[in-house]
This record gives structure tokens, C-alpha cells and sequence, in this order.
């Protein structure tokens, strides 16, 4: 049985040879997701989320966070939210607007129904893309990466922190020092904010 390798010019200029597998890995982009559910049955949801995520074609799952039960933000008189962050592994060919735009159709085919005069209200379902790879960008109608407001959320700070605890945003901060900047609580799995 044969390794399929690629070579490669590595550091210096020395020919280097890596595996198909690794070889992979390196061209795939990680993005990150927010879920949140405050619906029905919010745990089905999320899981529902995540497969139509993972069947996106090029798209796998590569990590994904506890969930968190969270305080409802903008809006505090309706239930309270499940979320959770969900890194993506995506292929070359999948880009942030292909992969913004299939979130927005997964949500309408969930039953999600956008209310510009109750923008924070209950949702059966969110998706929210927040970091593609090091993109910084504003795109199309709705895609601004990195999300606008996600360094002021512990919701999801806190997932992503969870996952990715080295990570840093594109402008140099570590999402540890973003989170460190919030009055927010966390108690077990409930985040307070």
C-alpha cells in the first residue's frame, strides 16, 4: 500500500514532504459559529443546527463547546437562550459569503423568522458567523467579519474561549483579554449578562 505525500519547499528552502492528510488540513479554513436556540425544544435545535452545518458540502465539524444556558440580551422579558460555538473546518472552495449565505437558508428552513421590529426577540433558531479564518470584512447585506458584536457577548466569549483558548482575533487581541473586559457571571453552565 502506497502515502500519497506532497513536497513541498519548507523552511530555508529544503524540500519538505507531507501527507495527504496533512497537506489537507492546511488548506482548510476554520470559521466559528454561534447556535442559539430559546424555542421549543432549544437542545434539538442546536443539534439540528450543527448536522445541517456538518452536510454543507466541504464543511466538517472540527469542535464544538458545551452548551450554556444565557440571559437574554437586548430583550430580557422572554426565555432564556441555549447557545454554543461550533468550529467549522472548510475546504478551500467554501467561502465566507457561501458559507454565511447557507447558514441564512438553513435557519428559513428551520422556521426561522427574522422580525426587523423585534431584532433581539425570540428565535427557534440563530446562526451567527463570527470569526472566517483572519478575514476582516464587509460583504453582501448582512456579512461583517468579524461579527460587530461579539466581543460584547459573553455568550459567546465564553464558548468560544472553551474551543479555541488560544485564539486571536484578526486585530491581535486574544478572545481571553475580550472576555476578561465583560461584566458578565458565569455560574455552572448559566452565563448572566
Amino acid at each position: 500500500m502506497s502515502t500519497v505525500v506532497f513536497c513541498r519547499t519548507g523552511q530555508k528552502g529544503a524540500p519538505e514532504c507531507i501527507s495527504a492528510e496533512k497537506h489537507r488540513k492546511e488548506k482548510m479554513m476554520q470559521a466559528f459559529v454561534c447556535l442559539g436556540s430559546n424555542m421549543g425544544d432549544a437542545e434539538a435545535h442546536l443539534e439540528r443546527a450543527r448536522a445541517e452545518l456538518a452536510a454543507l458540502p466541504g464543511v466538517s465539524i472540527g469542535a464544538m463547546s458545551s452548551l450554556y444556558r444565557t440571559e437574554p440580551q437586548g430583550r430580557k422579558d422572554q426565555p432564556w437562550f441555549l447557545n454554543q460555538v461550533v468550529r467549522l473546518d472548510c475546504s478551500e472552495e467554501m467561502t465566507s459569503l457561501r458559507l454565511l449565505d447557507a447558514m441564512l437558508e438553513k435557519e428559513l428552513v428551520m422556521g426561522r423568522v427574522r422580525d426587523a421590529a423585534d431584532h433581539f426577540g425570540p428565535r427557534v433558531i440563530d446562526m451567527d458567523l463570527l470569526l472566517f479564518g483572519n478575514e476582516c470584512k464587509a460583504e453582501g447585506e448582512h456579512l461583517i467579519l468579524p461579527h460587530p458584536r461579539m466581543e460584547e457577548r459573553a455568550f459567546v466569549l465564553v464558548p468560544l474561549l472553551e474551543i479555541a483558548p488560544e485564539l486571536v482575533m484578526p486585530d491581535g487581541r486574544s478572545v481571553k483579554s475580550l472576555l476578561e473586559k465583560l461584566a458578565y457571571r458565569l455560574e455552572g453552565s448559566a452565563i448572566f449578562q
